[in-house]
């Protein structure tokens, strides 16, 4: 008998609900299907008995705190700090509404993007390649010039192969969420970037964080809780993006030995800042690339481009190669993109007077804002140092009145960071003069001093 009201005679409206309701219920469990929530039926099983919140994107929970957050910065008087238009090459200095500013708010590290010699490498791939290679590398997008960035990235860790992705973020989002899985353990930083949080979201793992480069409560999980799981991954950052600071490295490598897990390093603000020719962290600590499992980059910082990279072990990079989704089902890096950041990698070999150069621009900014009083939390100048204000409202101002005086800065507000830790974030590159950052020291301080 057809499950409809029209089919059950002499019964009440009510009951026949509930009678649909458990019969809908029990199909679905039989089908090894979780049933809907109960408060998702109602008394009627017509449409407009579905709540509007669950059908509208303007009443979308996220949506309505972006409105009242908006609202309220408008009621205070101010404006929103982002989505600046910038007019033309965004490296010591920029363009916005016409006007010429100091910037702090690029990763062009190395003065790479804007480079001749990395422009005339991508516009030559253009010409050669055309603008897109058109489909997955794995069936007939793969070019020549990918895998020579790829042997380039190969060759800076000293390790056997790289894999280049398209999305820095992705890159992290897929390689995690590929190779491990409900039976792992994923062990983390507390202040990881958020593409690692979902790549652990997306495998399944059980993910734990420990204290921001806390190397002995690491040990501690992990003598507690290694025999628990297979396969366990740690991941570090080699500088954090919103501290500037960076772990003890050669500490986390003989931890994951140890215990024997992995170690993963994502060198996104670390490549082209940290050592003396500027090959990262494991440089700065004189490591040998196969110290660490999996190393990750991304190529919009240092090497001028967009997308990410994997280097590691041949049978990590060609598992990747093969198998992860986030390579696999996507188009192929275009080729200007991987000749720029190849042009970038190359130039950064030929002139390490750049990476010596944005090192002592750092430390002149860190050393002259402790100078003035102003919180730069546990920065070690190398290119990130943030003034922290403890307030998203004493941020935003701060950051609208530097802008007014010719500075573009960004400040970083809840809840991309706890309230108590909201700051004005800078990212200082080579191509700063130390007339600049003086005269941003000095105008930030005496807003501070003025009570802003």
């Amino acid at each position: 008998m057809s499950l409809t009201k029209k089919g059950l005679p002499g019964l009440s409206a009510s009951i026949k609900d509930k009678l649909i309701q458990q019969a809908l219920e029990r199909k679905l469990r039989q089908a090894g299907q979780e049933p809907p929530s109960r408060t998702l039926f109602q008394s009627s099983a017509r449409k407009n008995a579905i709540p509007e919140e669950f059908y509208r994107f303007d009443l979308h929970p996220g949506y309505r705190q972006l409105q009242i957050m908006n609202e309220g910065a408008a009621r205070m008087g101010v404006r929103s700090p982002f989505f600046k238009l910038h007019e033309g090459t965004a490296g010591a200095d920029t363009q916005i509404g016409g006007k010429s500013y100091i910037n702090y708010a690029s990763y062009n590290y190395l003065g790479m993007s804007g480079d001749p010699v990395v422009q005339a490498a991508a516009r030559q791939a253009m010409e050669r390649y055309g603008t897109s290679v058109s489909a997955s590398r794995l069936v007939s997008g793969e070019r020549p010039i990918h895998r020579e960035l790829e042997r380039a990235l190969a060759n800076i860790y000293e390790v056997d192969e790289a894999i280049a992705f398209v999305s820095g973020h992705a890159t992290n989002v897929s390689t995690i969420g590929y190779l491990f899985g409900p039976r792992d353990l994923i062990l983390h930083d507390e202040f990881i970037h958020n593409s690692i949080l979902q790549g652990a979201q997306l495998s399944g793992a059980r993910r734990l964080s420990f204290p921001h480069n806390d190397w002995a409560a690491l040990d501690d999980i992990l003598t507690e809780q290694r025999h628990q799981f297979e396969r366990v991954l740690i991941v570090l950052e080699g500088i954090y993006s919103m501290d500037g600071d960076y772990p003890d490295l050669p500490r986390f490598v003989e931890i994951k030995r140890r215990h024997k897990a992995f170690l993963m390093v994502d060198e996104a603000h670390s490549l082209g800042v940290m050592g003396k020719r500027g090959y990262g962290i494991r440089e700065h600590f004189g490591l040998a690339g196969k110290d660490v499992d999996i190393w990750m980059g991304t190529l919009s910082k240092t090497l001028a481009g967009c997308g990410g990279y994997i280097a590691g072990e041949h049978a990590l990079i060609e598992h990747l190669k093969f198998l992860a989704p986030g390579f696999l089902y996507s188009v192929g890096m275009p080729p200007s993109v991987a000749a720029a950041s190849l042009a970038a990698l190359r130039r950064m070999q030929d002139l390490p007077e750049r990476v010596a150069t944005m090192q002592a621009r750092g430390r002149y900014f860190l050393e002259t804002a402790q100078a003035a009083g102003i919180d730069t939390g546990s920065s070690t100048g190398y290119a990130v140092v943030p003034a922290i204000t403890a307030s998203s409202l004493k941020a935003a101002r701060l950051s609208a009145s530097l802008f007014e005086q010719g500075i573009n800065v960004q400040p970083i507000l809840y809840p991309a960071v706890p309230e108590k830790s909201a700051r004005l974030r800078f990212f200082i590159s080579c191509l700063h003069t130390e007339a600049q950052l003086t005269r941003t020291v000095a105008a930030l301080s005496a807003l501070l001093q003025n009570g802003h």
